[in-house]
């Protein structure tokens, strides 16, 4: 029942840091990922202010610029592309980039959880933090033999974590950050 309660806690806890997740995608290190929304503005150009969805093949359109490719590009990089595509047409061009929306950041929590399913998440979030996020384990959960799915197309892995172990301070090392598209899955 304690350990309900304190999951209980930490999942209001998780929530309310939610609205933190688009100022730490302002930082240069966050990397664009498909379905995130991006405000792009140029001053003194009126016409040149709108938001972008990164489309699932990971690139946007803007005027003037075409296509670009964010796949694997900050929000910094970005800014520099679209400056450079339009220095053609604007000399000295100020371009500001913001995201708008973290939608692309999306880790998947499956099996005896209260709340399975797919969750949009800050970058720095771990097992144990995914697993508040789904309102904790049921009890036929079997703790000890939680699994991580990581990869994308052919290479997948299984990444073992015991929840015993880390609720004891034990082996934390496996408490891993988890990674866009990563799934958690509790049998």
């Amino acid at each position: 029942m304690i350990v309900r309660q304190f999951f209980m806690a930490l999942v209001a806890t998780v929530a309310a840091l939610g609205f933190a997740q688009t100022a730490q995608a302002q930082q240069s290190g966050y990397i664009v990922k498909p379905g995130d929304i991006l405000e792009i503005s140029v001053w003194k150009e009126p016409d040149l202010q709108r938001q972008v969805l990164v489309r699932p093949d990971g690139a946007f359109s803007f005027p003037l610029v075409g296509q670009v490719d964010a796949r694997g590009r900050t929000v910094m990089e970005l800014n520099k592309v679209v400056s450079e595509r339009l220095s053609r047409y604007i000399a000295d061009a100020v371009v500001t980039i913001s995201v708008q929306q973290i939608n692309g950041n999306k880790i998947y929590v499956l099996g005896q959880v209260n709340k399975p399913g797919e969750f949009i998440v800050n970058p720095s979030v771990n097992v144990m933090q995914a697993l508040s996020m789904a309102g904790g384990m049921t009890p036929f959960a079997a703790s000890n033999d939680i699994i991580v799915l990581r990869g994308q197309s052919k290479e997948q892995k299984a990444i073992p974590f015991r929840y015993a172990d880390v609720v004891r301070g034990r082996n934390l090392e496996q408490n891993i950050e988890l990674i866009a598209g990563d799934v958690v899955v509790v049998p």
